[in-house]
Parts: C-alpha cells; structure tokens; sequence
C-alpha cells in the first residue's frame, strides 16, 4: 500500500519528518524517500530501498544534509518516490499513495501529446511520475490534481511540497486516508494518525474523499471541499492500521476488539484459551477472550528484535521463511490445549498452514481459527494491500477452482455467508489448513464493528461490490 507524511513548521521540520515517516514504515516494504524545501538550498531528495534494510538506518546518516522548514517522506509500495518537478506551476515535489490499473493507457496518450518519461526503473512507469505530468497539464495544482482524479482507474493520494506550503489531495473516494495534525508553529499530513503523539501533533480532522487542502505553517486553507461519496478501504481497520491510528475519528484497536468481542460471544466453541497471531490479531482475540470468556494467553509471540513487521523481501518463498522465523511457539501453553487463535485475514494460506502445524508439534490438542473478516475472494483493484499477483492465488479462489473447475465461477455465492457453497468452501480451507475448525468473521459484523454504513466503506474484496461512477462525484 505504502504511506506519506508532510509537515511544514516556522523553523526547521527535518526531525518531525524523519520520525514522522517513520511511523508510516508498517504500511510499505520496497523503498523510501524524503524531500525538503529551503529557500536558499532548493529541494533536497534522497530515496533508498527498504527490501534489505529499514527505514531509520537507511536514512539516519545523511539528514545533517537536509534543511528547511516543509518536507515530505513516504513510504512506497511501488515506485521510487519522491518526484522533483520544475513546470509551468513552479517548483514542486510530490509523493504519492496510488494503485493505477490504466497507466500504461496514459502514458500512451501522453507520449502521443509528446510529453516524455523519464523516472524509468527496471524498465516500468514511475507512476508518481505519471501523476506529477498529469497535474502539469493544469492551468493551477486545483484543476492538475483534478486531472489526476479524471484520468486514472484506482486510487491516489498525494501529497505536493511546494514554494508555498504542502498541498493535501485524498483519493477522489477516500480510499486510502490522509489525516492532519497541528501543534504551536507547525502543521503535519500523514497516512497514519499514529505518527502524531510523540511528535506533539494533535489531530485536527482527516482530509475528506477528493479534498484539497494547503497546509502552511500558520494555517491550513481548504482549495477544494470534500466529495459527496466515499469508500475508505475496509482493511485498514482489518490489517494495515497501526492500532493506535485512527480513520475518520475511529480507532483501529477498538474495531479490532469490537469485531472480535462479537464473534467469541457468538461462538461456542469449546476451547482452553485464546492467542493472536501477532501484530494485527491481538486486539481481535482479546476481544474475542473477552466475549467468549476465556483466557487470553500468548502462545505464539514475534522476535520483534531482528524481525520487525517492515522488513518483509520481494522473493515469496524467502518472504515465507521470514514469515515462519518471525513468530515462535511457546510449548508451555500450547501443551494439551484446546486453543483458538486469531488472525486478521487468510490469503494465500501457506504462512497460516505453517503456524497451525507448529502449534499442533508444539503439544496443542485443537487448533481453532478465527479470522477478523469474511474471506477474501476477490482481489483489489484498488489498493495493492498484498503481494499477490493475481487473484487465483488467493486460497478461495483455489478452492473454487477446484470445486467449479473455473476459479471465476460462482463468485457471489461462495461469498455470501448463507450459502452451502460458502460453507463447503470454508470447511475445505480448514482441511487444507490443518485447522480443526475456521470460522470467519460475517461482513455485516466487521461493518458494525467499524461504526460505518456500507455505503462508506470498501468491501470489494469480500463481496465484489464497489462504487464504480468514480467520476460522479459532487461536492457537499
């Protein structure tokens, strides 16, 4: 997925913006950057990979060469970033949160127009590139990054530092979130609002779907209101949120042990004691001990020391092994026990079916999974929340195949929760798994755990709906 921060301070921001991006580093793996802006200096880029490495160390080095009073960091899924423009709109730079399904459409009709590309690597589109070109070709940054938002099929926030302040832009439905922090004399965006504490940022308000706004040190000045429609992605109350974090004023912990509360009330299965598969399952099966009334113990624990969630390799099958090395049994409370664990989601199930077969050597009688939302079964064409690169590698679809012999038949019933086929589908992941049983968590009690209506929140990966007139978007 990946993260940004940007902050801008009457004196000098480099330390806020290191630590402020930072605390974005869960959200991507491949590569980051930082930019500042000083008056005299210009622009100061620097970007590195993150694959063998992480953040602070990458950087920690080199910020004495970094000066100014604004700058931005991101974390990024994707491309090299940021991207350094020098148009008819000034001198700017800009970062980018975007997963877009068209671009080689675009830059097809770019080059028609003559307009070049030049941020190559290995041969791909930069497409934080594709973004900056693309909001050259407005007479101001308002009609650019509306251009932006015309033209691309997927999602981008961005953020632009420029002579004059940080611009803000969310996705044109809120897909991805942009959060806005203010203390005495500065002013910070950031995809997590966890990255505010420590640096003494108070959260302001989040940045609306398709909002434009100018930060500046001494304020903040709205260019363009909020759009009328929204569909902020699910998952980032699931999976990808810091649990300290909050999205539209809704903390991720709380979601997390709301929806885990409800399920160990409905659920009756007999069980000793409850663990979560760390990070993003514990506030479920704390809420889920809660519910169920039943200790919440921790059988499997994560080295965090040399194994950070952040550092995750390209390769799958090294990307598997990190995965294994990371979390590690604890026999003495798996021993004879009946035990539920909880995870946030199963995709494609090989890093799952290895933690399962570990607690069973490790003395476990029952192994139990609960998962905090519906199966995933179809993939996301909006925001690259997994490695996966197509959507039969997902297990549903897998066993779909299987069952229908064509992984796309069927779709609909498989994801409903009422069906026989969703039925014999999830009894199969459970036996393919190794799992005495599953059970995963129904898609109207993640959307009341999460405090939103339907009509707000993205589920496409669970049912395969989605607002789809992207471009029919009023202002309130």
């Amino acid at each position: 997925m990946g993260g940004i921060f940007g902050t801008i301070a009457v004196k000098s921001c480099v330390n806020d913006l290191f630590y402020g991006t930072d605390y974005n580093s869960h959200l991507g793996t491949k590569r980051a950057g930082l930019v500042t802006f000083d008056e005299e200096k210009g622009f100061c880029r620097s970007i590195h990979s993150l694959e063998k490495d992480y953040f602070r160390t990458k950087f920690e080095d080199e910020l004495d060469s970094f000066s100014g009073n604004k700058g931005l960091g991101v974390i990024s899924d994707t491309d090299p970033q940021p991207i350094i423009v020098n148009s008819h709109l000034g001198r700017y730079a800009v970062v980018t949160v975007a997963r877009i399904n068209n671009l080689n459409e675009i830059a097809d009709e770019l080059l028609k127009q003559r307009m070049h590309l030049s941020e190559m690597s290995a041969n791909n589109i930069n497409q934080t590139e594709m973004v900056a070109l693309l909001i050259n070709m407005g007479n101001t940054f308002v009609e650019g990054i509306n251009n932006v938002y015309r033209k691309i099929e997927g999602s981008c926030s961005m953020l632009v530092l420029t002579e004059d302040g940080i611009i803000a832009a969310r996705d044109f439905l809120g897909r991805t979130p942009l959060v806005i922090g203010r203390k005495e004399g500065a002013y910070a965006v950031s995809s997590e609002s966890s990255s505010f504490p420590n640096l003494e940022f108070q959260p302001v308000r989040d940045v609306g779907p398709g909002e434009i706004v100018r930060l500046r040190a001494d304020g903040m000045e709205v260019l363009q209101g909020p759009m009328r429609h929204e569909q902020i992605c699910s998952f980032l109350w699931v999976y990808y949120g810091f649990p300290s974090s909050s999205y539209e004023g809704i903390n991720v912990e709380e979601v997390r042990e709301r929806n885990g509360k409800r399920m160990g009330q409905e659920d009756d299965t007999e069980a000793d004691l409850v663990c979560g598969i760390p990070d993003s399952g514990v506030g479920m099966a704390l809420g889920y001990a809660e519910g169920r009334g039943i200790p919440y113990k921790r059988a499997v624990l994560k080295y965090t020391p040399t194994w950070p969630r952040s550092f995750t390799p390209s390769n799958q099958e090294r990307r598997s092994l990190v995965a294994k090395m990371k979390l590690i049994p604890n026999r003495a409370v798996l021993e004879g026990q009946r035990v539920v664990f909880c995870d946030d989601s199963i995709v494609r199930g090989t890093q799952l079916r290895d933690n399962v077969k570990s607690f069973f050597e490790y003395g476990a009688k029952e192994v139990h999974g609960r998962i905090s939302c519906p199966p995933l079964v179809y993939g996301c064409p909006f925001i690259g929340f997994t490695n996966s690169k197509s959507d039969m590698e997902l297990i549903t679809r897998r066993v779909i195949g299987d069952f229908e012999g064509d992984a796309s038949k069927n779709l609909e019933k498989y994801a409903s929760d009422d069906t026989p086929e969703y039925r014999r589908m999830v009894d199969e992941i459970a036996r393919r798994l190794g799992l005495t049983t599953v059970k995963f968590m129904k898609l109207d009690t993640l959307l009341e755990s999460i405090g939103m209506p339907k009509c707000k929140v993205c589920t496409h990966c669970f049912d395969g709906s989605s607002y789809c007139h992207e471009h029919d978007n009023d202002e309130d």
